[in-house]
């Protein structure tokens, strides 16, 4: 994806306050052998590529001052209740150096699994994303996982799945190999027996009937 950008002359509160209200974002771009570089974006096109997954998980073309550079956006700050995008940070890309970036899964086929199509259970999706390792030219938008393999009392792990080439995993903490899928049965519910009044009290209310 690609997006113009524009240096931004003024620094400071005021100075970002006042960018807001005219309609562009405050932010800045960062790493490699370059300076930090304070930036600003028209914000409505700013708002409608952020809805994009792409934006979030893929290296983008940056237009600046008429050259176009590899970036990667790293952070967006959100105004608390409205609709307003405060800051954005980017981080320039070394086609050289590998990087680190949250990849979405994108789960498929599972309504024809074993698990849900014949024994009544739930594919239920426990992660949505995993952070690989790769070059940038390597770095996939997403990751493609089949499910149609699901079977009752299974779980998917994070090696069952085929990476991209160049592309690997990275796990945090000290589970080298996290569920990213379970398999839950539905449950069944079961209607209860109605109770059938007592015979003895039937009998009472009919005899005090007649007696009357």
């Amino acid at each position: 994806m690609k997006f113009v950008a524009f240096e931004r002359a003024k620094q400071g509160t005021g100075a970002s306050r006042r960018l807001r209200i005219s309609g562009r974002t405050p932010g800045i771009v960062y790493g490699g052998s370059a300076e930090p570089l304070a930036i600003e974006i028209d914000h409505n096109a700013l708002w409608h590529a952020l809805k994009k997954e792409a934006f979030h998980a893929s290296v983008l073309d940056m237009e600046l001052n008429g050259v176009d550079s590899k970036v990667l956006l790293r952070n967006v700050q959100m105004h608390p209740f409205k609709q307003l995008i405060l800051h954005i940070d980017f981080q320039r890309v070394d086609a050289n150096t590998k990087l680190h970036m949250k990849v979405p899964l994108h789960y498929s086929g599972e309504e024809n699994s074993p698990a849900v199509k014949t024994d009544n259970c739930l594919a239920n999706h426990v992660v949505t994303e995993i952070e690989v390792l790769c070059l940038p030219t390597d770095l996939p938008e997403f990751v493609a996982v089949d499910l149609s393999g699901l079977k009752k009392g299974a779980s998917l792990h994070l090696a069952n799945i085929t990476l991209p080439k160049g592309v690997t995993a990275v796990s945090r903490g000290g589970n080298k190999n996290p569920v990213l899928v379970s398999v839950v049965p539905l449950a069944v519910e079961v209607a209860a027996p109605v109770e059938a009044a007592p015979a003895g009290k039937a009998g009472a209310k009919g005899g005090k009937a007649a007696k009357k």
